[in-house]
């Protein structure tokens, strides 16, 4: 209600964000992309990348947005960054789909990509559901500080913009020299990225030890965010 576009901005802001990153950082910077075509790399970064950064930012104001709700009447507290990681899981597969569309039409058209379809049923699942853990648990640390400290929604705003660019989307995990590759591994929306460019693409240099470490953080954030955010709602209220 009361929007302009609706669900079309979904599909819009992909694109807006592929066209940019396609002229500055494929036609004016030069940047490689493994042999991929330039626009189709950065919109497989792009629409991974978003689902990550909706579940994060959406869960991240849990406690302040909710509450008055949270003030009168006692469920699960849990139950919403499950629900917002839902409804950020349906808008990905608006730009999934997008993504698709572009793919298709791009293998149409000669490009050479090496989809491996048993990877894609196998891993594809899994890598969405790495990438909603890694959501909550970011989500609820961040909405559990911001009880306290509110001047951390600020920090970030701009924090998954640098996050961002710290992964590989603008750019691909082999322009790293190797001896900085077990230290870019550590964010774990490296792996995340990678893998996923390598199920539709076939062109990864990402290794099982990067994708072992990717997970293991992954698992150590989602518990740690989980404890932090059952200690934080027994007494919220008094800090809010």
């Amino acid at each position: 209600k009361q929007t302009i576009l609706g669900p079309l901005w979904y599909i819009i802001q992909p694109l807006v964000n592929t066209t940019v990153f396609t002229i500055i950082f494929g036609n004016l910077a030069k940047i490689p992309t493994d042999g991929t075509s330039p626009f189709i790399f950065y919109m497989s970064g792009t629409v991974i990348w978003g689902l990550f950064s909706t579940c994060l930012i959406s869960n991240s104001t849990i406690f302040v947005s909710n509450a008055n709700l949270f003030g009168k009447v006692y469920f699960p507290r849990y139950t919403v960054p499950i629900a917002n990681t839902i409804i950020s899981t349906f808008q990905f597969f608006i730009q999934f789909l997008l993504f698709i569309s572009f793919y298709i039409y791009f293998f149409i058209n000669g490009a050479d990509f090496d989809l491996n379809i048993y990877l894609a049923i196998l891993v594809l699942p899994l890598l969405l559901f790495q990438i909603c853990l890694l959501g909550i648990g970011f989500g609820s640390i961040f909405s559990s500080l911001t009880t306290k400290y509110r001047d951390l929604s600020f920090v970030l705003s701009f924090g998954v913009q640098l996050w961002m660019f710290a992964t590989p989307i603008v750019y691909p995990f082999s322009i790293i020299p190797e001896k900085y590759k077990i230290i870019a591994s550590l964010n774990p929306m490296t792996a995340v990225v990678e893998s996923f460019r390598y199920i539709f693409f076939g062109v990864s240099n990402i290794e099982l030890v990067h994708i072992q470490v990717s997970v293991f953080i992954t698992i150590i954030i989602f518990i740690y965010g989980y404890l932090l955010f059952n200690k934080v709602e027994k007494n919220f209220m008094d800090t809010i």
